[in-house]
């Protein structure tokens, strides 16, 4: 379930046409890496792992919608970036990858 959620982002930004190709691919790359880690962690922590990918998936959907709405897209990368609060010790790389993520869509001039 958690990687559907991934690869439903992964099909939404690969699909936004008003997207700078550049950033496109960042995402995209980034979203694999997220998979991978995600997947890791839902061995031992399925609700964070869970909760990560609920939020990037909403975090997309805010940067990607035809109309923008600059304070739910907000919303949703605060809670992306809340959501892995408490895993920095036990999993630096999926909070590097998330922080990664808060920042791309968060520059994307929305």
């Amino acid at each position: 379930m958690i990687q559907d959620h991934i690869a439903q982002i992964q099909a939404r930004v690969e699909n936004s046409a008003g997207m700078p190709a550049e950033t496109k691919a960042d995402l995209l790359n980034l979203l694999a890496a997220l998979k991978s880690e995600v997947g890791t962690l839902s061995e031992t922590h399925e609700e964070a792992a869970s909760s990560v990918a609920r939020f990037a998936a909403a975090s997309a959907h805010e940067a990607t919608r035809t109309e923008q709405k600059p304070e739910l897209l907000e919303a949703a990368l605060s809670g992306l970036t809340k959501s892995v609060d408490g895993l920095e010790n036990s999993n630096p790389e999926l909070t590097q990858i998330v922080n990664r993520i808060a920042v791309t869509l968060s520059n994307m001039g929305i």
